[in-house]
């Protein structure tokens, strides 16, 4: 018992070795679920049933159960990563959420890539200005060590307006438009400023999976609304 209670202690209290190694497995895990999130996306696109489901999902009130579902997986993927103390759960419902995310993004990604004459190239500068963006705030906070916590409450509100406007666009049929995108992409960027500031002020040496977990979700919310800006103004 003493031992678990010695392992499991905040970064801060932490050597700046103990730390970085830390940050290496965070990000590390970060990495390997872009990967994988590539791989189900393109074994998810390889089906025309999956695709032609998920393209339908998009149409009317069939959006918002797709949406409502995404959050529903979300939200226990979520539970399981933080509250299990077990590595081989947490691992499950960080792959239960990525695959999540493939699924969601399926409409988004078919659309840009097969309609848009330069869609291969909108998503590789999509791709480019999300982990660029990514990168610089994080730095911010690695460099200012600016406690963003206070972030919080703002967050919540955006996110909870964003799900309300979506959902009144949805229900009376108005497209939320270009600057929906461009606020939602503020906001992705405050969420970001948010998770590092936990990595480097909240997380204990043993929660690198749940920290992936969070980061990975602000980087493909960042992503999602970037791609659709590009979009919008080809």
């Amino acid at each position: 018992m003493e031992n678990q209670i010695q392992e499991r202690v905040l970064l801060n209290e932490l050597s700046d070795v103990d730390r970085v190694a830390f940050y290496k497995k965070t990000y590390g895990h970060v990495a390997g679920g872009v990967l994988l999130f590539i791989v189900f996306e393109y074994l998810l696109l390889q089906s025309e049933t999956i695709v032609d489901f998920a393209l339908s999902m998009t149409e009317g009130y069939r959006w918002l159960i797709m949406l409502g579902g995404f959050m529903l997986a979300t939200n226990y993927a979520e539970r399981m990563a933080m509250k299990s103390p077990n590595k081989q759960t947490q691992y499950l419902a960080y792959g239960l959420y990525i695959l999540a995310e493939a699924f969601i993004f399926v409409p988004l990604i078919y659309i840009a890539a097969f309609y848009m004459e330069s869609g291969p190239e909108i998503l590789n500068q999509a791709a480019i200005v999300t982990l660029a963006l990514f990168t610089g705030l994080s730095a911010v906070v690695f460099l200012t060590k600016k406690d963003f916590s206070f972030l919080k409450t703002g967050l919540m509100i955006g996110f909870f307006i964003a799900i309300g406007l979506i959902v009144a666009g949805t229900l009376f049929g108005f497209n939320l438009g270009l600057w929906f995108s461009v606020a939602m992409c503020l906001l992705a960027g405050g969420s970001i400023l948010y998770q590092t500031s936990n990595l480097v002020n909240k997380y204990t040496t043993e929660d690198y999976i749940p920290a992936a977990f969070g980061f990975f979700a602000s980087l493909m919310l960042h992503f999602s609304y970037i791609l659709s800006i590009f979009v919008f103004i080809v």
